[in-house]
């Protein structure tokens, strides 16, 4: 199970995520989590339960643009890191290392500093879903690349029958959600 806790536990968070059906596209079930977000308490709970399930200390905690930046940010301050942002190619001043990954239709890139971290530095990525895992595979080569050690991941949502958090585990990382949606 993808979930941290026990089925269920995280049921009052999951009540604060709101679903639009057919949003980008008919078929879709967009998880929104804007909702969670205006809710200080709700917020509070997921920051605090996302940190209570990390393994030991890591010293940066990785955001995938955009909605990961604000997890990882405040992850970071109960963690006692630094953070690190993983951002769509093009949108960061300075020299910058790069990954691609595949699309349905062609391939995208995401980057980072090249100065961002020191190598052998523990880092946790964090997003606030996590779906095919096409741009979380691709950050943990990024990172990797950068020399980074990466062993964890935490998501709020896993929409688990699109196999992302699966692939990661396939690559050795521990993956942590605190709710799981079927479908997707």
């Amino acid at each position: 199970m993808s979930v941290t806790e026990t089925a269920g536990a995280n049921d009052d968070l999951k009540a604060l995520i709101r679903t639009i059906p057919g949003f980008p596209k008919p078929g879709i079930m967009f998880r929104d989590i804007t909702t969670l977000l205006l809710d200080a308490a709700g917020m509070a709970k997921t920051v605090a339960r996302m940190a209570a399930a990390v393994d030991g200390p890591v010293d940066l905690v990785a955001g995938i643009e955009a909605r990961g930046f604000i997890f990882a940010a405040a992850l970071a301050a109960p963690l006692k890191a630094g953070v690190l942002l993983i951002r769509k190619d093009g949108k960061l001043p300075g020299a910058t290392i790069a990954e691609d990954y595949a699309l349905e239709y062609g391939t995208d890139r995401i980057t980072m500093h090249e100065d961002a971290l020191v190598p052998g530095q523990k880092v946790l990525l964090v997003d606030d879903l996590i779906a095919t895992g096409g741009t979380a595979c691709a950050a943990v080569r990024l990172l990797r690349k950068a020399g980074a050690t990466v062993t964890q991941a935490s998501f709020v949502i896993d929409l688990p029958e699109l196999g992302g958090a699966d692939l990661l585990r396939a690559d050795g990382i521990d993956v942590s959600a605190l709710v799981s949606f079927e479908g997707h």
